[in-house]
């Protein structure tokens, strides 16, 4: 029985999804032209993702994300405001 192991990384920026990708493309030992076959998108366009070029296509970095068996899930940082507009 395999187990299943999950790891959670903090993404601040196109770069750091790009890296994200990169790193999860090439644990698969996958060349681009692969992935980009795989996920349905361009080798340029995948190549722009895992560079972190900021105006790639959300929806098309969406099938790259579930192409390589990725999720992307989004949780609330620790609160920087309050309701009465004051950092806690």
């Amino acid at each position: 029985m395999s187990k299943s192991t999950t790891t959670s990384i903090e993404l601040a920026s196109a770069k750091d999804l790009g890296a994200a990708i990169r790193d999860a493309r090439k644990a698969m030992a996958l060349r681009q032209t692969e992935a980009a076959l795989l996920c349905g998108v361009g080798i340029r366009y995948l190549s722009d993702l895992e560079n972190g070029k900021d105006t790639v296509r959300l929806g098309s970095a969406l099938k790259v994300i579930a192409g390589l068996g990725l999720v992307l899930m989004i949780d609330r940082k620790k609160p920087f405001w309050s309701k009465d507009g004051r950092r806690p």
